[in-house]
């Protein structure tokens, strides 16, 4: 990495960092860890030119998700729908993000247009994390 003249490392971890999600205790501590790390490194290294970012998804329309939702559903004896029309009544735009729309945040944070970003956590949520940092 130190011999490209720039780049650019993105970990993906969760909203969680921010906002802890029930029942998802080792989960959450380890994407806290690994937020810990990217930042730390964006610090370090960022005299080389490498950069490091991380990505706080929310809600992604994803198989890891419709697990859940399934266990949920099991746990709140309801249906695997009524459980995702839940989660995505708490987002401010309404509705999970698609794979797609995560992956365009992604190149983003990886292109030559965020040249000056590093060291930043991007929450990826269509408006659904309720705090101001």
């Amino acid at each position: 990495l130190r011999e490209s003249d720039s780049a650019s490392v993105l970990t993906v971890t969760s909203v969680s960092v921010k906002q802890p999600i029930e029942n998802l205790i080792l989960s959450n501590s380890i994407r806290a860890a690994t937020v810990g790390l990217t930042k730390s490194l964006a610090l370090e290294l960022g005299h080389d030119s490498i950069r490091f970012n991380s990505i706080l998804p929310s809600w992604t329309e994803t198989e890891r998700v419709n697990e859940l939702m399934a266990n949920r559903a099991e746990m709140n004896n309801t249906s695997v729908e009524e459980e995702m029309e839940k989660k995505s009544g708490e987002v401010a735009l309404g509705r999970m993000a698609t794979p797609e729309e995560f992956a365009n945040v992604a190149v983003f944070l990886l292109s030559p247009a965020a040249s000056y970003l590093t060291g930043v956590m991007l929450t990826v949520d269509g408006g659904g994390y309720k705090g101001l940092f």
